[in-house]
């Protein structure tokens, strides 16, 4: 169990395989969309947001999401493609790669640099 909100997004299985709905699941209304791959061990991140929200589905392979939102810290291992981490504007994160992982972060709002806290909570 972790401090911060993982979203079990509803899930179908039959001797077909799985489907993963993300209709109706998420707090706000995604404006962007993308995934991030190949960072093989790699470490990303390393900021929060001032106004954005995300939320994080590792659709393949394992990402591991250190949060600190300036009280409480937690590593959320995002693992299943329905495990749905939400990222709160607050919550200052890294992401850590295994290898052949694929990262999806839907956003509230465009990309916009100075949107971007990079000083991590003391």
């Amino acid at each position: 169990m972790t401090y911060f909100t993982v979203l079990n997004l509803p899930t179908f299985t039959d001797p077909r395989g799985s489907l993963t709905v993300l209709q109706d699941s998420l707090p706000f209304e995604v404006v962007r969309t993308y995934w991030i791959y190949g960072a093989d061990g790699q470490t990303r991140g390393g900021h929060r947001h001032i106004h954005t929200r995300q939320a994080l589905v590792a659709i393949s392979g394992k990402v591991s999401v250190y949060m600190n939102d300036g009280i409480t810290n937690d590593t959320v291992d995002l693992d299943h493609p329905s495990k749905c981490l939400l990222v709160e504007p607050k919550d200052w994160h890294t992401m850590t790669f295994d290898a052949g992982a694929v990262l999806l972060v839907m956003s509230s709002h465009p990309y916009d640099r100075n949107e971007y806290i990079d000083t991590p909570y003391e």
